[in-house]
């Protein structure tokens, strides 16, 4: 094992005991290098390395106002880089915190960290000071670089929590003292820290369907190991493709989307000035001619008839090739009625913070229905019963999974929930069938157990979607003296319905008639709008205090 080159051991000294850690396997030859290198610095490998590749003058980051190539990128990196070390005079293993929205100063503010040694600790852009807070005890930052939009919230975080000693603005105007002003007096290049390949890269939060996030830590290996599984094996992005998407990149879906696989292929990434709302990101995908799309299934359902708007009243096809899915359960629905606006099959996959990124997928062209996919080269996957044993094909059981990433949680007895045995339990059930393709049923506390049968949410989610009254919906299990539980929806309608008694009865009609008459929700309750992460997961958790 390399020696590691982070001088301040804080986050290593927090990692799980070895014996509460996954087993990592590098079973493909690429991930075998990637075991066996000296020294890896991720920055290093997919930005310092571009030239090499022949990116070095190929556009990397895409604003409504800019366009930096690989090496203007790198060129900017390293002045940020040297701020870091020299007028902030941080050191390898000192912790980082990252506040702004997805931006091209926020991009070039996380590869001068990492690039540095350091580790990268991103946040969503709408949290409050009491959530910074949390993640600034957790941490333990002393500087942070924040977007001059978001500082309001982290001055008052840092008011109560003083081992965050400093805050800088990422820009802002002339004559402030920002990390943009500070790096344009930089002059000269960057060493890069010659971090070792399990030295910490990033520490990212949970976003917190159950409510309590977690801290969950990635190495420079990890990183670099996702992009030999899902984008080397069924993304297949090209250097001529432009992305664009929704995840924050304070989340691994968005991080890896939106920067690090199109770093490896070689392509572009386009950020807006604003947040995408549907119709947005419609009109974009033309305008920019963006090949690749990130979002989740929610958005797409919102997006189609915007896609369908924009098609007709342009004259030049749209170049969109590739749209992902993730972040929550793709309904069957959601699928159809994006294929139908499109004429694109979504590319779903599922993944998870503590694993970083993808681990089951499926290609467009090997899609099938109700299925996520299959596992991605470079993992292994199986369905297991509650002592961990493999159940048979065409068993309800919960999802284990384990490959070249693994569940790393910083100081928090919840490792031994995720890792058993060295294999990593993301904490869902499937059913794995004959061909190896896994199907969704429920994130295991989401399993409804009515009058003795399984019923997974999202399969009731799913019926409902599919009538033409319902734009949204949640089902969860309430509890009931009778059946033990029974299937419950919260349904947010389409305009022009009415959500009245003569609306729950057409509903449980529809649900009976779709799908085995007992999954039917005996209850729906009609919201306005349901409880979503800013990553746009359905909070069940807070459906449920309602039932009560």
């Amino acid at each position: 094992m390399t020696r590691s080159a982070q001088t301040d051991s804080f986050v290593h000294d927090r990692l799980p005991p070895v014996a509460e850690r996954p087993q990592m396997r590098y079973d493909l030859p690429e991930l075998r290098r990637l075991q066996q290198a000296s020294h890896l610095n991720l920055v290093v490998e997919l930005l310092d390395k571009a030239a090499d590749k022949g990116f070095a003058h190929r556009p990397l980051l895409r604003s409504p106002t800019l366009t930096l190539s690989y090496a203007e990128v790198r060129e900017r990196v390293d002045r940020m880089a040297q701020v870091l070390t020299g007028d902030l005079g941080l050191v390898p293993g000192n912790r980082v915190l990252l506040r702004g929205g997805n931006s091209i100063e926020m991009v070039l503010a996380w590869l001068a960290a990492v690039k540095a040694g350091l580790v990268a600790v991103a946040s969503m852009p709408m949290l409050r000071a009491k959530e910074l807070g949390e993640i600034i005890e957790k941490a333990q930052p002393t500087v942070a670089l924040c977007a001059a939009n978001l500082v309001e919230e982290l001055q008052l975080a840092q008011a109560r929590h003083p081992a965050l000693q400093r805050i800088v603005l990422l820009s802002g105007a002339a004559g402030q003292v920002t990390l943009a002003s500070l790096a344009a007096a930089q002059t000269g290049s960057f060493t890069p820290c010659p971090t070792a390949g399990d030295d910490v890269a990033l520490m990212a939060f949970t976003s917190g369907t159950t409510g309590q996030p977690k801290a969950v830590v990635h190495t420079h290996r990890d990183v670099l190991a996702a992009c030999e599984a899902w984008p080397r094996h069924v993304l297949h992005a090209t250097p001529d493709d432009i992305v664009m998407g929704s995840p924050p990149l304070a989340f691994t879906f968005g991080l890896g989307g939106l920067l690090i696989f199109p770093m490896w292929a070689g392509a572009s990434v386009y950020f807006p000035d604003a947040a995408y709302t549907p119709k947005v990101m419609a009109q974009l995908i033309h305008d920019t001619g963006a090949t690749i799309c990130y979002t989740a299934p929610t958005f797409y359902r919102q997006m189609a008839v915007c896609m369908q708007e924009e098609a007709a009243r342009r004259a030049e096809p749209v170049r969109l090739r590739l749209c992902v899915s993730a972040g929550e359960a793709l309904p069957d629905a959601t699928r159809e009625l994006w294929r139908e606006a499109t004429g694109i099959e979504l590319l779903d996959g599922l993944g998870a913070t503590e694993m970083f990124h993808i681990f089951i997928s499926a290609a467009p062209a090997e899609v099938r229905r109700g299925a996520i996919g299959k596992v991605v080269p470079g993992y292994t996957a199986k369905v297991v019963d509650d002592e961990g044993a493999e159940v048979p094909l065409g068993t309800v059981g919960k999802l284990a999974v384990i490959g070249p990433t693994g569940c790393h949680y910083l100081d928090d007895a919840r490792q031994l929930n995720y890792v058993k045995a060295g294999w990593n339990h993301p904490g869902d059930t499937f059913v794995q069938d004959a061909d190896g393709y896994f199907f969704y049923q429920a994130r295991t506390d989401d399993m409804i157990i009515t009058a003795g049968y399984n019923v997974g949410a999202p399969e009731v989610e799913d019926a409902l979607l599919k009538h033409p009254a319902v734009a949204e919906c949640g089902v969860i299990g309430q509890a009931d003296e009778a059946r033990g539980m029974i299937v419950k929806a919260f349904c947010v309608l389409r305009p022009g319905f009415v959500g009245d008694a003569a609306m729950t009865r057409t509903l449980q009609d529809h649900v009976k008639a779709s799908i085995a008459p007992y999954k039917y929700p005996r209850e729906i309750e009609f919201l306005e709008k349901l409880p979503r992460t800013e990553t746009g997961k359905l909070q069940r958790f807070k459906l449920k205090p309602q039932t009560s």
